[in-house]
């Protein structure tokens, strides 16, 4: 399967690409109006369902470096360019189209994504992503990015012609919203081995995914989702 990755990519994306030494981008996120839907209320009766938080809403929300501590600096977004990515040996994420490759990139319209550095080191890197939209459409997509992902234990990524060898395992994550998700995706690639943990929290019309080494979300997923959620 060939993906033309043209949205925004996760940490996990851009660690597949820099292992296989091809160039990143992060566009910027956009904001289309968006219709408002109905849900039902306990009573049977339907009621205007929240509607979802605009882009520029979501960026107040967030993470920044007093957020995470001392040693960390908000990373510039880079221009957006286009890498092909060809995944072989995982049917359910050829299904997906181009909604996933490696790690995901959430076709939501509403969205704010910031990636941070360490200067203590590499491996510590962090990236927030937030979306919004309408809470079974969240639901829905997310849940069948992640279950496709994990549904393929080892499969491998070309990127621009280089071999990468990803393996995925579904891992638990405390309750911390209506839904949660999360995995650990191992690259490999001449020799040299990444471990990226992606974790996802849905409450309400609001998605907060955390990616980075293991320690570092496990580390800053509880003050994320409540930021995310609360916008303070």
């Amino acid at each position: 399967m060939r993906l033309r990755t043209t949205t925004a990519l996760s940490l996990s994306a851009l660690t597949v690409l820099a292992l296989a030494g091809c160039s990143t981008g992060i566009p910027d996120s956009i904001d289309p109006t968006s219709s408002t839907t109905v849900s039902a209320r306990p009573d049977g009766e339907t009621a205007p369902a929240s509607a979802p938080l605009s882009s520029a809403a979501l960026a107040k929300r967030l993470l920044d470096e007093s957020d995470l501590g001392e040693g960390y600096t908000r990373a510039p977004q880079r221009p957006a360019q286009h890498n092909d990515v060809t995944v072989l040996g995982c049917p359910a994420l050829e299904k997906l189209g181009s909604e996933a490759a490696v790690g995901g990139s959430f076709d939501f319209p509403h969205e704010a994504k910031a990636s941070f550095t360490y200067a203590g080191g590499s491996g510590s890197e962090v990236e927030e992503e937030l979306y919004s939209d309408a809470e079974g459409k969240l639901s829905r997509s997310v849940g069948r990015i992640f279950e496709a992902m994990t549904s393929c234990p080892t499969y491998q990524v070309l990127a621009g012609g280089t071999p990468v060898t990803v393996t995925t395992q579904k891992v638990l994550v405390a309750r911390l919203g209506d839904e949660q998700w999360s995995q650990l995706l191992a690259y490999s690639v001449g020799g040299q081995r990444s471990v990226v943990k992606q974790t996802a929290v849905r409450t309400g019309n609001v998605l907060v995914v955390v990616s980075g080494s293991p320690g570092v979300v496990d580390a800053h997923l509880a003050k994320a989702v409540d930021k995310g959620q609360r916008g303070r």
